[in-house]
């Protein structure tokens, strides 16, 4: 996104908004609300209070940036607030960020990313009306990668999918016995974890959940269970036996009765889950992809040759090589003997069809 195309801007507000994008990683990777960071500016660049968002339930930045000026004895009259993502109107869990800047007095307001989410956008009108100068677009690029998932989910009214691939060089994920443990590495199995530890469920089909009886859970390089865990959820109809390691520790299981991955996103969306990671079997990772319904692909492949077995994705209807599914590569990194791959999906080059059983 373009720089800001009106008025003066102090080259502090550039560095206060950097620092501002650092304070946002603070808060949790996943949940709901997306991350966001805040910094206030007296009229000579002096830093006067920072904060950022914690959590669901918690304060928002720009809460939490005034609370901080009040804590230091600073003044807000006339300051100037410098924050990753623009102040909402909406009262939820907590009050409006919009109106807590106008009763601090703030005079200025300056935006990285304007919020997409239509319960909670019209901050900066807000802020306007009142008579504060906003402006937005300020690093805008940094600002729409720090909130990651959470932007596109908001902007197309779904959880983002991540679909999820751990194949043999040929694109195999079992031999032709169905034995299957390890093709990958180590390495890339933990990698694999720390990306489960960064979403907000994750989606199996019960031929998976009936076969390998997976647990679904994040864990660390010890093995140890992370504080927070993504939901664990099942697509299909079939039963799961009441003693499947899905009923064991881990986050909450969510047996979504159905064939349909659009019904699946709308259930998660009710629940606000923002990011959805699609770990298998290729039945539902086909169904997924003729649904138009996968934005991103992470392919961990590894360097081994099986020549038969069951491949990563079932049949997508593609009959000619102009038909295929076209990713565009955005990163390619070594794992041990490994290299995950991470694609993004053209959607206008994703194949639709009706939904498959899996």
């Amino acid at each position: 996104m373009a720089s800001i195309e009106t008025g003066v801007r102090a080259p502090s507000e550039a560095d206060a908004m950097r620092h501002a994008l650092v304070l946002a990683r603070r808060g949790p990777v996943s949940g709901p609300n997306p991350r966001v960071g805040c910094v206030l500016l007296g009229a000579d660049g002096e830093v006067l209070g920072e904060g950022w968002h914690r959590g669901a339930g918690t304060a928002h930045a720009e809460v939490a940036a005034l609370a901080d000026a009040a804590a230091r004895g600073a003044s807000t009259v006339g300051a100037t607030a410098v924050v990753t993502l623009e102040p909402c109107t909406h009262t939820g869990r907590t009050g409006p960020c919009s109106e807590a800047l106008i009763a601090a007095g703030v005079g200025r307001v300056v935006v990285s990313v304007p919020d997409p989410n239509p319960v909670a956008a019209g901050g900066a009108e807000r802020l306007r009306e009142a008579g504060v100068d906003v402006e937005t677009g300020l690093l805008g690029d940094e600002g729409r990668a720090l909130l990651g998932a959470w932007l596109p989910a908001v902007e197309r009214g779904r959880p983002f999918v991540t679909l999820k691939l751990a194949t043999s060089l040929d694109g195999r994920i079992a031999a032709a016995d169905g034995s299957s443990r390890w093709i990958t590495s180590e390495v890339s199995r933990h990698h694999a974890h720390d990306l489960r530890a960064e979403v907000d469920a994750i989606v199996v089909g019960t031929g998976t959940a009936l076969v390998d009886d997976p647990s679904l859970t994040a864990r660390n390089a010890a093995g140890e269970l992370h504080g927070t865990q993504p939901l664990r959820v099942v697509v299909g109809l079939r039963d799961l036996p009441s003693d499947a390691r899905l009923h064991g520790p881990g986050g909450e299981l969510v047996h979504v009765r159905t064939h349909d991955p659009a019904e699946v996103l709308s259930l998660l969306a009710e629940r606000e889950v923002r990011h959805v990671l699609v770990e298998g079997g290729p039945t539902l990772a086909a169904a997924f992809l003729r649904a138009g319904l996968v934005d991103e692909v992470h392919a961990y492949v590894a360097p081994v040759l099986l020549g038969s077995g069951s491949s990563a994705v079932a049949d997508l209807g593609v009959t000619s090589i102009g038909d295929a599914v076209r990713l565009t590569t955005r990163s390619v990194l070594p794992l041990g003997p490994d290299v995950l791959v991470v694609a993004t999906v053209d959607p206008s080059r994703a194949p639709h069809s009706s939904t498959e059983e899996h």
